[in-house]
């Protein structure tokens, strides 16, 4: 096989209200809502398409390791720890559910932080590299 898997382009995130969600995402994230009827919306942001379905109550992307704590599913990445702290502190002041600034005793800092659904995500201070090559970003 010399063909290989070059990016994931959509993310599925459960939801149990569409119009509600796609609300959230774009005023509270800045995504950019490109499609929506009443059992998904598709929304681009950070670099891909995520799909709003809708799905039954108490469905997210969580889930839990071994040592029965709860884990999050997607990281999204941020240039530099001034850039973490920024998006940290607008998370607060637009009234979305945030964990602290943490170190996790590896390269960086992160935080969580939740939609209307419970879903929980990460942003890490640490860009890749290969996409601040291709984007031009220093």
């Amino acid at each position: 096989m010399n063909e290989k898997l070059l990016r994931i382009g959509t993310t599925y995130i459960p939801v149990t209200n569409v119009e509600l969600s796609s609300e959230w995402y774009v005023n509270k994230l800045g995504a950019e809502l490109s499609y929506k009827d009443e059992d998904k919306a598709i929304l681009n942001f950070a670099n891909q398409s995520i799909f709003l379905v809708k799905s039954q109550d108490n469905q997210s992307l969580n889930f839990y390791d071994i040592y029965g704590e709860e884990r999050f599913s997607l990281t999204f990445e941020v240039n530099g720890l001034t850039a973490l702290e920024a998006i940290h502190s607008e998370f607060i002041k637009k009234e979305i559910r945030v964990g602290e600034i943490e170190n996790r005793g590896h390269a960086g800092r992160n935080f969580v932080f939740y939609d209307l659904n419970g879903n929980k995500f990460d942003v890490w201070s640490e860009l890749s590299s290969i996409f601040k090559e291709r984007y031009l970003i220093s």
